[in-house]
């Protein structure tokens, strides 16, 4: 079982970014709120990622809440993965995450699995 996403001042939960690389796939982990304060860095850590290697997922069990600007940045990592012919997916996504992708129906368009060995299925 995973630890939980950072804990702040007062218990507060923290954003963060982690990543570790498991058989072959780059797992980008993602807790706390993904917001316009800081998801220009999800942007960031997922373009670099694919930039350097074919199977990259990206972790949202501990996403709490994401808004528009953070499902741009997914989406943009999406399309740069098809674009190189790489693997791109979604990975244990919270119910936070999922209830904001339904809406859109990027759930239709994500590759959405419950763990990383599924990216390197893909």
């Amino acid at each position: 079982m995973g630890l939980g996403p950072p804990i702040g001042v007062a218990g507060e939960f923290m954003s963060g970014i982690a990543s570790e690389t498991i058989d072959g796939v780059v797992l980008i982990r993602l807790s706390g709120e993904v917001d316009l304060s800081w998801s220009q860095q999800v942007r960031k850590a997922v373009l670099a990622a694919l930039e350097e290697h074919p199977a990259v997922g990206v972790e949202l069990s501990q996403v709490s809440y994401i808004d528009s600007s953070g499902i741009a940045a997914l989406v943009e990592g999406f399309q740069s993965a098809r674009a190189r012919g790489s693997r791109f997916a979604l990975v244990s996504i919270s119910d936070a995450v999922r209830a904001v992708l339904e809406l859109a129906r990027l759930d239709r368009v994500f590759l959405i699995v419950s763990d990383p060995a599924g990216v390197a299925a893909a």
